[in-house]
């Protein structure tokens, strides 16, 4: 059905001499709703075509039922069967579903004491630069929900180890612990929770809760209203500081979150306790539980096996360990800043942790003693090619030794000048040096150079008769020199 705007388009078009096509195509119709409509003279609107209902007589009464009491549509299907009503059930259940109005469930507001409980949650928010990459924004919440005293920490990483670092971070921002901590059904809290069984707590979760003297307490299931505190402060967190900011690189999260939390998040009235979270804190703080001087090690430890280039893979990167546990199964422990790795309770390696990708991080001292034996398995190579040029090879190494040279520098040399001058002549200049008691590469060297430079013998002395030679003219010295003196 047209309206009345493209109808008279049609006929506009229609005027201009327009073809069938032509009009379809200007006024994006199907050819056939054109030519329907080209040989009326006025427009006509379509008349309604919906058809009585054997429902409409009874449609007050069910909406009384439904005031008075919750009925089910089948109860209302019954009553109105006795009203009179000849059709079906479908059609009730339908109409019922319609007009019920929607069920909400009360929620209790909860109240805290000074120091009861804090909540804690994550949130993400796009991604971000990281080097040459890009990771996921994500950003922890802690709330005091006594004073809405908020901490917010961003990282680009939800695992165990920055969960817990957090945590740490935010005891020592507030000064104190809260005396438990509630949480969602997240699996580093959480790991099992069955409706009328107690709650299978993450263990390294647990010990921590331990080590700094709070309670976990995990929210019911489907129950996330009642951490409402820290789910609107992961909202505040979008709307507030994160909507149209602009994070070219992850380096400015850190100044930057801290001082929207010293200017705005905890220095604002808040909605519901209308006064300044900043200002309840001071009164909250002392119920705190003091941190513990104690720092418990959040690391997540695994199994991990350097390969042939003595590296492990780690997080989409590649982290050396000494040249000699290469092809070792080694103990890797992961911190937020940092990769440490051990054998047999022996720290091997530490690097400082990447959340670039596909890079490799090298310690300089890691090939050292792979450097070393390369080089030792190179010095015996050449020491049996020594040995093998003479029988005189040992007891000349040993000369060397004796006169405290370089045994390794000589032979090496020596061996060399065997390639350029021949295995033969070395070990004749060999058996000449043990002669004249010279030992070094330079003397071997300098027999060879001799040998090759060798003169032709010399002829005999023929002397020459012709005067023109043996006549020589001296000039009369001046004497008169001498009388000068």
């Amino acid at each position: 059905m047209i309206n009345y705007e493209l109808f008279c388009k049609i006929k506009h078009y229609r005027k201009q001499g327009l073809k069938s096509s032509q009009i379809a195509d200007k006024t994006s119709l199907d050819i056939r709703t054109v030519k329907k409509w080209l040989p009326c003279d006025q427009y006509r609107q379509r008349r309604s075509s919906k058809k009585k209902s054997k429902l409409d007589p009874f449609k007050d009464y069910i909406a009384s039922l439904i005031e008075i009491h919750s009925y089910s549509a089948m109860q209302i299907y019954q009553r109105i069967l006795e009203e009179g009503f000849t059709g079906g059930y479908t059609i009730v259940k339908e109409y019922v579903a319609k007009i019920r109005p929607p069920k909400t469930k009360p929620f209790l507001t909860l109240s805290f004491a000074p120091g009861e409980c804090a909540q804690v949650d994550w949130g993400s928010y796009g991604s971000v630069n990281v080097g040459e990459t890009r990771r996921r924004l994500s950003f922890f919440v802690m709330v005091l929900c006594h004073s809405r005293m908020m901490y917010v920490e961003f990282t680009v990483s939800q695992t165990m180890e920055h969960f817990l670092r957090c945590h740490q971070n935010a005891f020592h921002f507030f000064g104190g612990v809260a005396k438990k901590i509630m949480v969602d059904n997240l699996k580093s809290a959480v790991l099992k929770r069955t409706v009328g069984h107690e709650p299978i707590f993450n263990p390294k979760y647990l010990d921590f809760a331990n080590h700094y003297g709070f309670v976990i307490t995990p929210c019911a299931p489907g129950k996330g209203n009642e951490k409402g505190r820290v789910e609107s402060g992961v909202g505040y967190v979008k709307k507030n500081f994160l909507a149209g900011l602009d994070i070219p690189d992850f380096k400015i999260m850190s100044p930057a979150a801290q001082n929207w939390l010293d200017t705005i998040a905890n220095v604002r009235i808040h909605g519901e306790t209308k006064k300044r979270p900043v200002d309840i804190f001071e009164q909250e703080r002392q119920y705190l539980t003091p941190v513990s001087p104690r720092e418990y090690d959040i690391a997540v430890i695994s199994k991990i096996r350097a390969n042939r280039q003595f590296r492990v893979n780690f997080d989409s990167n590649r982290y050396s360990v000494p040249a000699e546990y290469a092809g070792e199964l080694l103990d890797l422990k992961a911190y937020p800043d940092r990769v440490c790795l051990y054998h047999e309770n022996k720290l091997i390696a530490r690097h400082p942790r990447s959340y670039d990708r596909h890079k490799d991080f090298e310690d300089p001292d890691h090939p050292k003693e792979l450097i070393a034996q390369r080089k030792r398995a190179k010095n015996q190579k050449i020491f049996a090619r020594f040995l093998m040029l003479s029988p005189k090879s040992e007891p000349y190494y040993q000369q060397l030794q004796k006169r405290r040279m370089n045994p390794l520098h000589h032979i090496t040399k020596i061996v060399g000048l065997s390639e350029i001058y021949g295995k033969d002549s070395v070990v004749a200049a060999i058996e000449d040096a043990f002669a004249f008691h010279a030992f070094s590469s330079e003397y071997i060297a300098n027999i060879l150079e001799q040998k090759t430079r060798r003169l032709p013998e010399p002829g005999a002395l023929r002397l020459t008769h012709k005067k023109d030679l043996l006549d020589l003219s001296i000039q009369e010295p001046d004497m008169n020199l001498y009388d000068k003196g």
